[in-house]
C-alpha cells in the first residue's frame, strides 16, 4: 500500500529532475546565442522520461556524427557539461535542435523558440512541484490521522 502512495511521488520526482536538466540546456542555449557557429542543444523529453521511469538509462535523441567529446562544435564555445549524476549523464546524448532561422554565423540558436520553451519548461517545473508538494501534505497528513 506504501508503494502505491509512493509511486507517484517516484514518478514526478524523476519529472522534476529531467525538468531541471532541460531548464539548464535551455540556458546554455540561450547563453550561447551570440556564439558563431553554435548548434542549440535539446532532448525529447518525452522518451526520456519514458526511459527513466522503465529503466536505469535514459535514451535521448543522438547527436550528429562528429562532434567532440564535450558535446561543443567548436573549441571556442562554452561547454554544455552535464551535473554528476544527472538523468541525461553523458553529454553526447543532447540532440541538436532544427535550424529554423539561417543565421549567416551559422548559429542555429532561435531566441525566440528558446525563450517560449524556457517559459513552458518553467511552468512545467512549477506544476510538478506543486504537485509533489500537495502529495507530501497528503501523505504527511494520513500518516498524522487528521
Amino acid at each position: 500500500m506504501f508503494s502505491n502512495l509512493t509511486n507517484a511521488l517516484d514518478f514526478q520526482s524523476k519529472g522534476l529532475v529531467l525538468r531541471a536538466e532541460r531548464q539548464r540546456v535551455i540556458a546554455s542555449n540561450i547563453a550561447n546565442a551570440d556564439t558563431p557557429g553554435y548548434s542549440g542543444r535539446d532532448f525529447d523529453f518525452k522518451k526520456a522520461m519514458a526511459e527513466a521511469t522503465s529503466g536505469p538509462t535514459i535514451a535521448l535523441a543522438s547527436p550528429s556524427s562528429g562532434t567532440p567529446a564535450d558535446g561543443t562544435t567548436n573549441q571556442r564555445h562554452i561547454p554544455l557539461t552535464p551535473i554528476q549524476g544527472s538523468a541525461i549523464g553523458d553529454n553526447n546524448k543532447l540532440g541538436y535542435t532544427l535550424q529554423t532561422q539561417p543565421a549567416m554565423d551559422g548559429n542555429s540558436v532561435d531566441l525566440d523558440r528558446e525563450r517560449a520553451n524556457f517559459v513552458d519548461n518553467s511552468v512545467r517545473y512549477e506544476a510538478t512541484l506543486r504537485f509533489i508538494n500537495g502529495s507530501s501534505r497528503t501523505i504527511l497528513s494520513a500518516i498524522q490521522g487528521q
